[in-house]
């Protein structure tokens, strides 16, 4: 893969604000995508006390969910810890790993927030603008917005709501355990997202994207 008309990723927190206020338009919110063959995982972690940011991306095939690829790269962390800009943060390394793929998933998942965001642009969106693909964001924890209470049922979720928007799903991926957080990160819409994480998510709480991205990100 290889990206083109990126933006400079060494900018401070104003910038970096400014950049997502800007890009937020671009993001798509319907179903824009063909045949689904391949789903894709990211995840980060640190090394050397967090000094190298470390991103893997794991490629599986759909609807099997079996492994055809992984990507790992390393780079130096250079953008602060900020709560709303993650991505700033995590998508250099990511967007390395991504390089290294022989092709373009089809749809990714990704460990964080899409629409979700203080300004509607998380992570999930930003990827998935930047690197012109389908993406959603699959949060563990709520960054913001309320919701009714998930009925304790496999599959059944509500809409996350902001100031009266839905940003997101509070999804029940599995019986007696916490919800995810779905949102839309760029060129699905919100209920087809719900689908296609479910279809992800077989046995446990999280998408097994997101598992076996995170065991690569935070192995040796």
């Amino acid at each position: 893969m290889h990206f083109h008309g990126l933006h400079d990723w060494n900018v401070n927190p104003q910038q970096a604000i400014a950049i997502q206020n800007e890009l937020r338009s671009r993001i798509i919110r319907h179903d824009d995508f063909g045949e689904i063959r391949t789903v894709a995982g990211v995840d980060v972690g640190y090394e050397n006390s967090g000094r190298t940011t470390r991103a893997a991306v794991v490629v599986l095939d759909f609807p099997a969910l079996t492994e055809r690829e992984v990507a790992i790269a390393r780079c130096k962390t250079t953008f602060p810890y900020v709560p709303g800009l993650l991505s700033f943060r995590e998508l250099p390394a990511v967007l390395k790993a991504m390089e290294k793929l022989s092709a373009a998933p089809d749809l990714v998942l990704c460990d964080g927030q899409g629409y979700a965001h203080p300004r509607r642009f998380g992570i999930a969106c930003h990827l998935g603008v930047v690197a012109g693909i389908p993406a959603i964001g699959v949060g563990k924890t709520r960054l913001l917005g309320k919701h009714k209470p998930v009925p304790n049922r496999r599959g059944r979720w509500q809409s996350l709501l902001d100031d009266g928007e839905c940003i997101g799903a509070v999804l029940r991926t599995r019986v007696d355990v916490k919800p995810v957080y779905v949102s839309v990160g760029h060129r699905i819409s919100l209920p087809t997202a719900v689908e296609y994480v479910m279809r992800c998510t077989p046995r446990y709480r999280l998408p097994e994207t997101t598992r076996q991205a995170h065991r690569h990100a935070s192995g040796p």
